[in-house]
């Protein structure tokens, strides 16, 4: 059974850090990706952030570019978002998700099949 579960949420102010984690479990198979997704209040879950578990290859959402950073520790199967210079637009539940195969370049909530139950974040301003 797959399991992502994400840890890491709260609140901070504009400008702040914020690390979020998702432990991985039960992904036998040799390649698959993981993505961050974000959703608001009354609007659509989006994108923010993706990559192949077995590479350095990352693909990151405009709007998040050169502030948020996706990594992942493969002794701990665990993917973190790192997000730095957080503004209120960031506010939102975020969740972790994982597709099977080597894309990872994919912005389409639905092309991800495992979810976590998401974390909650809030930029004050």
């Amino acid at each position: 059974q797959v399991q992502l579960v994400e840890s890491g949420g709260g609140l901070v102010q504009t400008g702040g850090s914020l690390r979020l984690s998702c432990v991985v479990s039960g992904l036998s198979f040799s390649s698959y990706a993981l993505g961050w997704f974000r959703q608001a209040p009354g609007k659509e879950r989006e994108f923010v952030a993706s990559k192949r578990w077995s590479s350095v290859s990352t693909y990151y959402a405009d709007s998040v570019k050169g502030r948020f950073t996706i990594s992942r520790d493969s002794a701990k199967s665990t993917v973190y978002l790192q997000m730095n210079s957080l503004k209120p637009e960031d506010t939102a539940v975020y969740y972790c998700a994982a597709r099977l195969g080597d894309s990872y370049r994919r912005q389409d909530p639905s092309d991800f099949r495992y979810w976590g139950q998401g974390t909650h974040i809030t930029v004050s301003s």
